[in-house]
């Protein structure tokens, strides 16, 4: 067996410990001198009872409390070998404790001696319970303590497990986006180089600057309300050169909204939706819209659009990036953000993002 010998600032733990264990002791201290003066009737004054109740108690607390830390610091101390040293400390605890009572009270040590032999049996019983039950509740209190502090550990270390699951989940739903948007975009491409090389080139060079302009947001966690529209900007100017006077486009953004912060590429599959399903079939085309306002605490993103609606945009096509908005938006905000589809009036869809406003 080896003696604990504790650091600086376990030592002021210790110590801190150590006082609050005294201010429990001199509450049970109190309890046994109104036992010994009122129920026992050794004694008729509660007050020197109570000054030989606080000797016996400390001393107990420090011949108790020492030799654990020292042997078995903040750790349970085997019962087999515990018990034995409590009664033992405790005896002690009664000699000692009287003798200094005695030494402040200034009483005679005869009377005081004839006294103490009289109820020696009682009174060493008491001191011997007392301290067991001190003990016991100390030991029920630092292990309740060490479970709640190994709960919160654990809660601790599940909030981060999560985190990190919930992390990798968005960059995955995230990664998501990009292929399949530039796979519609290089299908595109390829059927342009054959019939117009030059419009082929002109989209070639858009998809570069709008690639560019993702390459680093779409490797973030958040993003600015105004760098996630002047994607938007970027991709229908690509959608532009492809289908020419048929697509017009109008991007609505606050100023006092462009600094908010977001998940980026939220807004992208929305658009790429409206444009692929909802205006690009349309013979004549059309208009998209897209905006950014509050509304009773949520942060509100309109995509418009009047191509061919709801029954155009409903097929198998538009799974992957809906799916995708619905999943990041579940994982980043619970319940509270949301992802709405309606009919336009007179033609097309207004897809809505809801998403609440953290103060």
């Amino acid at each position: 067996m080896t003696l604990h010998l504790p650091d600086a600032v376990e030592a002021r733990l210790l110590a801190r410990r150590f006082m609050v264990r005294l201010g429990l002791v001199t509450v049970f201290d109190i309890a046994c001198a109104a036992v010994v003066t009122y129920l026992m009737r050794i004694g008729s004054d509660f007050s020197v009872n109570l000054v030989f109740s606080l000797c016996i108690g400390t001393t107990a607390l420090i011949l108790i409390e020492g030799p654990r830390l020292l042997l078995w610091g903040d750790s349970a101390p085997p019962k087999p070998m515990f018990f034995p040293m409590l009664v033992v400390a405790a005896a002690l605890a009664y000699v000692i404790g009287s003798t200094l009572a005695v030494w402040i009270l200034d009483l005679p040590a005869q009377q005081v001696i004839a006294s103490q032999t009289n109820n020696a049996v009682g009174l060493l019983v008491l001191t011997i319970l007392a301290s067991l039950f001190a003990s016991w509740f100390f030991w029920s209190r630092g292990n309740l303590h060490a479970l709640m502090a190994r709960a919160e550990a654990e809660k601790a270390h599940a909030a981060a497990v999560e985190k990190q699951a919930t992390q990798a989940q968005l960059q995955l739903l995230q990664a998501q986006i990009e292929p399949h948007m530039l796979f519609n975009t290089l299908a595109n491409l390829q059927s342009l180089i054959a019939v117009d090389p030059a419009r082929a080139q002109n989209m070639l060079d858009q998809l570069i600057i709008y690639l560019r302009a993702t390459l680093v947001s779409s490797r973030a966690e958040t993003t600015t309300l105004g760098h996630e529209f002047s994607l938007m900007e970027a991709y229908l100017g690509l959608m532009s050169v492809r289908m020419g006077t048929r697509l017009s486009r109008t991007l609505h953004l606050p100023d006092s909204l462009r600094d908010m912060r977001i998940a980026p590429m939220l807004l992208q599959p929305l658009v790429e939706n409206a444009v692929k399903h909802g205006l690009e079939p349309k013979i004549d085309g059309g208009h998209i819209d897209v905006a950014a306002s509050l509304e009773d605490g949520m942060l509100r993103l309109t995509v418009t659009d009047t191509g061919l609606g709801l029954d155009a945009a409903g097929g198998g096509g538009t799974a992957v990036g809906l799916a995708n908005v619905r999943d990041r938006l579940r994982a980043l905000h619970g319940a509270t953000a949301s992802l709405t589809l309606e009919r336009n009036a007179p033609a097309g869809a207004i897809a809505q993002i809801f998403i609440p406003i953290r103060s």
